[in-house]
Formats: structure tokens, C-alpha cells, sequence
């Protein structure tokens, strides 16, 4: 049985095509394998559930047939057990009737059957050609921050080796001064339809054309710098700016700042995960700070001031007489910047009260002194 790839991805069955991107994105960071804490089996049912749904023309025979879904996808290389998972007869009864599936060309009909009838040639072609003529692959590169830089923001100038835009056909793939001509394999039609007489009647498929990408037309001369993919491979620096506020595990995004797209196609986006390093002093939840501070029995007792660490430097900390272990105290806007919003959040400083162990003489002696008197 499929499963449920809506559901897998962590989006309704309204979805956008964006909000089915981002949450791929988001997924693809969480189970990669290379991660620390990733998960390979997630990773690809992830994976095989965004191939699907990020294809209009897939989803919407996902949509279509629910469950069914990858006995549809299959049935040319088992058969034809798997219709029974079809909604509607009527269309195809009609064609084996009319012995013509042309009208199916355009459903997915052509992907179920190409296997059987040889098809699966040119599927691997329009694949691997809808892959050149596609969006850039994106990039993900760590950066280690201290609290501090956490804190107040910082800057990281990195290179990155990746695919750039060629510089002598500027991402167009062609020879500068060659000609664009109409591509003799589809004869500018873009498509390839092939026709194959069988028992069952005759089959219509129609494929993308794989030396043209669908365009109709072509260069006479692909660029001798990039072999007509429209990109170089090269060191590019970039400048990373981290704003105040951000926290560990977060991941920044700069869209278009990854690989370019082949053949001018749309460039990929650049992920930035966020590492921040443990501080000797503080533990962080969101925008707070914690701290623990020790104070002797008679601090307790009597109250004090004492002085605590901020993320900004030593502050003055008053402390209620009579205060018990346990107890924290609160010290408004002394913690980290809000990154979604406006204002710092608090530090909370935990009192612990320190019992000493070794005592002098003279110790004892008030320590006795004080229990006579009640305490």
C-alpha cells in the first residue's frame, strides 16, 4: 500500500507547489544521512514523496487514484493486476474499444504502459533532460557561532566551489556567433510521438523531445567552455551576514546563492545551518538566558548584592534576605535578542546556597550560639 506523501511531508492536500518546497527543504536538513541525527529511510520516503507531488502532471494522478497510486505507476513491468485500483473504466474501455490511447498521452497513461510496448528509453531521456533544463541543485554549508556572536550578529566571508554561469556563452549553452536552428529530431515540434500496432490496438505515446528540452529549436554549436550546460565550475566567495538573535539548529536561507541553473535555468538557494557553541556560564531557551549563582547560608539569611554575568558583561544582582535554595530570580531584558519580534528576553538566575563542610571552631561555636536562639 502507498503511502500517504501529504502526509509524509507534513502538508495538506491544498498545498502550493512553494509550500511543498519549503517543506521539503525543511525535511531534506532534519533526515539527511550525512547529519548528525539524520535518517536514511526517511531521507528517501521524503524524497519519493516530493518527486511525486513537486510534478503536476504525478500529482495529480496521486490525487486522482489515492492508494492506487504506485500500482498505476507500475503495471509495465507486472501486468495489468493493478486496475483494479481505477476509479473510472468508461475512458479506457473506450480506447481499447477504438484500439487508439492517444488520448491518454498527456495523463500518465503513457508512463504505465512505455515499459511494455519499449518506452522506457525515452522516459530516461525526457528525465534526464527536464534535469538540464531545471532549477540549480542547492548547497548547505555549517557555521560554529560562540553566544556572543549569537548575540549581538556576525559576519562570515566563505568560499564556495560551485557551479557559476559561464562566462563565454553567459548560460545559454551555445558557441558565441552560432546559430540557433530547428531541431531535426522534432522537427520544431518539441515533442516526439511514436505509434506502435499491438494485439490490444494502437498506442500513441508522447515524450518530450530530448535534444531540444521541449523548445523546438537549438544551437548549431554547443560552447566549448561549458559542453552547452550553461555553467562553470568555480571558487565564489560569499558574504554570510547572521542576525542577532539567531539560534542553534536554525537554518538561514539565501535564495538564489546556490548552484546556477543550467542552461539559464533558475538558481538553486544557499542553507546556512547555525551551530552555536555551549557557553561556560549559560544555558538558552529561545530568547532566555539561565544562570546559577551560589551564595553562602548567611547571604541567605541576611540578603545580599552580588555581582552575576550577563551576555553583556557583570551586573549587580540583589538578593532577598531569607531567600531558600531553588529559588530564581528574574532579571528583565538581560537575555538574548527576539528574532521574531521586538525586545531581549530575561535571564533567570538560579540560587543555590552553599552548606560548608569543613567548619573552624569558632563556626561551630555561632552556629550553636544561633540554634540556641531558634535558628
Amino acid at each position: 500500500m502507498a503511502q500517504d506523501y501529504y502526509e509524509i511531508l507534513g502538508v495538506g492536500k491544498g498545498a502550493s507547489d512553494d509550500e511543498i518546497k519549503r517543506a521539503y527543504r525543511r525535511l531534506a536538513q532534519k533526515y539527511h544521512p550525512d547529519k548528525p541525527g539524520g535518517d536514511e529511510k526517511k531521507f528517501k520516503e521524503m524524497n519519493e514523496a516530493y518527486q511525486v507531488l513537486s510534478d503536476k502532471q504525478k500529482r495529480g494522478q496521486y490525487d486522482q487514484f489515492g492508494q492506487t497510486f504506485e500500482q498505476a505507476q507500475t503495471q509495465g513491468q507486472g501486468g495489468f493486476g493493478g486496475f483494479e485500483g481505477f476509479r473510472d473504466f468508461s475512458g479506457f474501455a473506450d480506447a481499447f474499444r477504438n484500439g487508439d490511447f492517444s488520448a491518454f498521452s498527456g495523463g500518465g497513461f503513457e508512463d504505465i504502459f512505455s515499459d511494455i510496448f519499449g518506452g522506457g528509453k525515452d522516459r530516461r531521456a525526457r528525465t534526464k533532460k527536464s534535469a538540464v533544463r531545471g532549477q540549480g541543485e542547492d548547497i548547505a554549508i555549517d557555521i560554529e557561532l560562540t553566544l556572543e556572536e549569537a548575540f549581538s550578529g556576525a559576519e562570515r566571508d566563505i568560499n564556495i566551489y560551485k557551479r557559476t554561469i559561464c562566462p563565454a556563452c553567459k548560460g545559454g549553452g551555445a558557441e558565441p556567433g552560432s546559430k540557433t536552428i530547428t531541431c531535426p529530431a522534432c522537427k520544431g515540434k518539441g515533442e516526439i510521438r511514436q505509434t506502435r500496432r499491438t494485439i490490444l490496438g494502437t498506442f500513441t505515446q508522447v515524450s518530450t523531445c530530448p535534444e531540444c528540452g521541449g523548445e523546438g529549436k537549438k544551437t548549431e554549436k554547443k560552447c566549448r567552455t561549458c559542453g552547452g550546460d550553461g555553467r562553470v565550475r568555480e571558487s565564489v566567495p560569499v558574504k554570510i551576514k547572521v542576525p542577532a538573535g539567531v539560534e542553534d539548529e536554525m537554518t538561514l536561507t539565501l535564495e538564489s546563492a546556490g548552484e546556477a541553473g543550467p542552461r539559464g535555468g533558475i538558481a538553486g538557494d544557499l542553507y546556512v545551518n547555525i551551530h552555536i557553541k555551549p557557553h561556560k556560564h549559560f544555558m538558552r531557551q529561545n530568547s532566555d538566558l539561565f544562570y546559577e549563582a551560589e551564595i553562602s547560608v548567611s547571604q541567605a539569611v541576611l540578603g545580599v548584592k552580588i555581582e552575576v554575568p550577563t551576555i553583556e558583561g557583570n551586573a549587580i544582582l540583589s538578593v532577598p534576605a531569607g531567600i531558600e535554595s531553588g529559588k530564581v530570580i528574574k532579571m528583565s531584558g538581560k537575555g538574548m535578542p527576539k528574532l521574531r519580534g521586538y525586545g531581549r528576553g530575561d535571564q533567570f538566575v538560579k540560587i543555590k546556597i552553599k552548606i560548608p563542610k569543613n567548619l573552624t571552631r569558632r563556626q561551630k561555636e555561632l552556629l550553636e550560639e544561633l540554634g540556641r536562639e531558634g535558628m
